[in-house]
């Protein structure tokens, strides 16, 4: 794939998770290849099926879920897209946000054959109340300083 081309697709890509939204998870067809991989600190995944599934489960359990893209980069097939997760674990609980970053590998057509997310799951746990309190302790007891 070309770097123009490359570049363009992942900027596709982008728009496309800044625009998700539970009721047009058919989209992802126009990003992923049929048999791609999915993988972030909770789950490893094939396939467009399991994919849209994975997807619409953050939907299902999460209020009001988003991505703001703050980055995107790539070189040759190989893209990357910093990003914060934004939503609340039920309507009327306080916003929360996750910051990450994902990593995917595109075939000949742009199309994602390997998306795996990086982010800290301790920063998920944080959120969690009473679980939550005890991550933030761990977290403060563990930093230097």
């Amino acid at each position: 794939m070309e770097i123009d081309a490359a570049s363009s697709a992942l900027h596709r890509i982008a728009r496309v998770f800044e625009q998700l939204r539970a009721d047009q998870l058919d989209v992802l067809t126009q990003v992923y290849a049929p048999q791609a991989t999915f993988q972030d600190p909770f789950n490893r995944v094939q396939g467009l099926p399991a994919i849209t599934a994975q997807f619409a489960h953050m939907y299902a359990k999460l209020h009001a879920p988003r991505f703001v893209v703050s980055e995107v980069t790539g070189q040759g097939n190989v893209g990357w897209m910093t990003w914060d997760f934004h939503f609340a674990l039920r309507k009327g609980a306080s916003a929360q946000v996750v910051a990450g970053a994902t990593r995917f590998v595109l075939d000949a057509q742009g199309l994602v054959m390997d998306h795996r997310d990086y982010w800290d799951a301790c920063d998920f746990y944080a959120t969690v109340p009473v679980l939550g309190a005890v991550v933030r302790r761990l977290k403060r007891a563990a930093a230097a300083g």
